[in-house]
């Protein structure tokens, strides 16, 4: 089996081929272009058996993915982390793209279990609309922190509502009506973007809670899951079908925690790794069970009782969590694969 790494950029991809023992055969360069990617695919022919390692680069990525699933060429993603470990410890020194390229495909190859790459258009567009979504919710927290402290300068000591709702923002209209000059001028200007931001936030919130139902109605029925939480969850994992069992889905969204023994001591550590997105997902999903009456609540202060810290407890049950969901998202993707094998 030989690997083909991949360091992938806007023009351009370097591409160098390894065998098992990470012994480099070959290396080629292509423009970032479908018949650039062809020209990858012809190349890659000389080797019958392969399989492609691409660090995990979103958008710079991704239309090279395509091209090659579409080829029929089987395809694995590699998270840029374990690009950037593998590259210190090349005996080549410096930086380049056939040494990134190298590591890439030694990464694969430390890394047997990683997930193939599927083409998932509906857990892509769902990403794309909570990541736009997330950009303006980051927008408005900048632009609202402009206008606190343009507030304050105006009227210190005067609390400010919140300006994710109308009331705060009708307070502080009412409050810039009788002033006049330069800062009240360019408040107004603030204010008039964050109703703007408001409103086209409040859309994508609705969008989103449209689709999810149609997509994810065993994963809504989790309790504290609510249409957003699901829809970065969906977004994420991007096909559950591709981790062979919940545990490996447990390693990559980081609640599988890592062995750490050495001799007689048996212990395991925190793992700070995987998906840190859908960690989090599965975090408010903890936070709310907590707080509402139920298994997930029962278990918690179960775990307390047994003598673990609140932060432990947190950490067991978003493992038992993560099971929860793969065994939901399964049974929301059978529709899926049904009519896809009907439409074959």
């Amino acid at each position: 089996m030989v690997t083909l790494g991949v360091d992938a950029h806007k023009r351009n991809h370097w591409v160098v081929a390894v065998d098992e023992n990470g012994r480099r055969l070959g290396e080629r360069i292509a423009t970032a272009t479908s018949s650039g990617h062809l020209e990858l695919v012809r190349w890659s022919e000389a080797w019958s058996e392969r399989r492609w390692a691409v660090e995990d680069c979103r958008h710079v990525s991704r239309r090279l993915e395509q091209d090659l699933l579409l080829a029929g060429e089987v395809v694995v993603r590699v998270p840029p982390h374990l690009t950037v470990e593998r590259r210190r410890s090349l005996r080549e020194h410096g930086k380049s793209d056939a040494i990134d390229a190298l590591a890439v495909a030694r990464a694969a190859l430390r890394e047997p279990d990683l997930a193939p790459a599927q083409l998932q258009e509906r857990s892509r567009d769902l990403r794309l609309l909570l990541d736009h979504r997330e950009d303006l919710v980051g927008e408005r927290t900048r632009i609202q922190n402009r206008l606190q402290w343009l507030m304050h300068e105006l009227e210190p000591g005067i609390e400010s509502s919140s300006l994710s709702r109308r009331a705060g923002i009708s307070a502080v209209k009412r409050r810039l009506r009788r002033r006049q000059g330069v800062v009240a001028r360019v408040a107004r200007d603030l204010v008039a973007l964050v109703e703007q931001l408001n409103s086209r936030i409040d859309q994508l919130h609705r969008e989103l809670a449209e689709l999810m139902p149609g997509l994810a109605p065993h994963l809504l029925e989790l309790q504290g899951c609510g249409a957003l939480t699901a829809a970065k969850l969906l977004g994420e994992t991007a096909d559950v079908t591709r981790f062979r069992s919940r545990a490996a889905f447990a390693m990559h969204n980081g609640t599988a925690p890592i062995p750490a023994s050495s001799g007689q001591r048996q212990r395991h550590r925190l793992n700070r790794g995987g998906n840190r997105q859908i960690n989090a997902a599965l975090h408010r999903i903890a936070i709310s069970q907590v707080r509402l009456p139920g298994r997930g609540h029962d278990y918690f202060w179960h775990r307390l009782a047994s003598g673990d810290s609140k932060r432990e407890a947190y950490r067991a049950l978003r493992r038992r969590l993560s099971d929860e969901v793969f065994r939901l998202m399964l049974l929301d993707q059978r529709p899926v694969t049904a009519r896809a094998d009907a439409a074959a």
